[in-house]
């Protein structure tokens, strides 16, 4: 593992008991996610896709929602943190979903198995620093995934995002209320180049008097990867269709047939 991949791996890590404050609701989003994912799985792999490989998994926000669908899902992410979160979500909800810790550069080398749809949701692949490892990344989705079945990403439209070499900018998250009062996310992003940035996600709970807690994870490191390289990509790891859906998902919707 690479020191890039040692920050996002520390910083999911310290976030996850507190990665659902970064939804409105995390539980009506994740029903809605996977819903829309149900959709797409049935219009291009139809209804007979049922093993889910979820190489991005967090929290498990898609694959609890899948498998609370009926889907037999296996899932996996870089942070044991949210790994070891992800499984106490999906037992408080009785569903059964196989999680592990691992890359997903080496998807294949760890899961050694086809699924009918691998997943990479919530702008996981530009965590990925470069094409190359973008591409050694869907080289592996391809072997996880069964002669007709494919692959769906989700990806921040890196190309409407203003970016500046050497500049940092502030994004608010969510203001969530509290026992004691009020929790308040945001996040900064500094940018190296325009096509390479850090985030720091800063959480504020502020019970009301004059002194508030704050607490700041840092490292989560990004590629601003635009949607044709990344179509581009696709077809290079042996994808024969790839298909870029923008209003069915809260993020552009990448989905690539095998």
């Amino acid at each position: 593992m690479n020191g890039v991949d040692k920050l996002t791996e520390s910083y999911y890590d310290v976030l996850a008991p507190y990665y659902k404050y970064l939804y409105p609701d995390w539980e009506s989003g994740m029903k809605w996610q996977a819903e829309a994912l149900d959709g797409v799985i049935r219009e291009y792999f139809g209804e007979t896709a049922q093993a889910i490989l979820d190489v991005a998994c967090g929290i498990g926000t898609q694959s609890i929602g899948l498998a609370k669908l009926g889907y037999r899902v296996t899932a996996s992410d870089i942070s044991g943190g949210e790994i070891e979160q992800a499984r106490m979500e999906s037992s408080r909800r009785g569903v059964a979903v196989e999680f592990q810790v691992a890359d997903m550069k080496r998807a294949w080398d760890v899961h050694q198995r086809q699924f009918d749809v691998v997943i990479a949701c919530d702008n996981s692949m530009p965590h990925l620093q470069s094409e190359e490892e973008i591409l050694q990344a869907l080289e592996q989705f391809y072997r996880c995934t069964r002669p007709g079945g494919g692959c769906i990403v989700t990806v921040r439209d890196y190309a409407r995002l203003e970016r500046e070499a050497n500049r940092k900018k502030i994004y608010p998250r969510l203001v969530h209320s509290s026992a004691e009062g009020q929790v308040v996310m945001f996040d900064v992003w500094s940018f190296g180049d325009v096509d390479h940035y850090e985030i720091t996600t800063y959480l504020v709970e502020d019970a009301g008097g004059a002194n508030v807690r704050a607490r700041a994870f840092r490292g989560a490191a990004y590629f601003c990867v635009e949607i044709p390289l990344l179509e581009r990509l696709l077809r290079e790891a042996g994808f024969r269709e790839v298909s870029t859906l923008r209003e069915c998902y809260f993020q552009p919707l990448l989905v690539a047939v095998k």
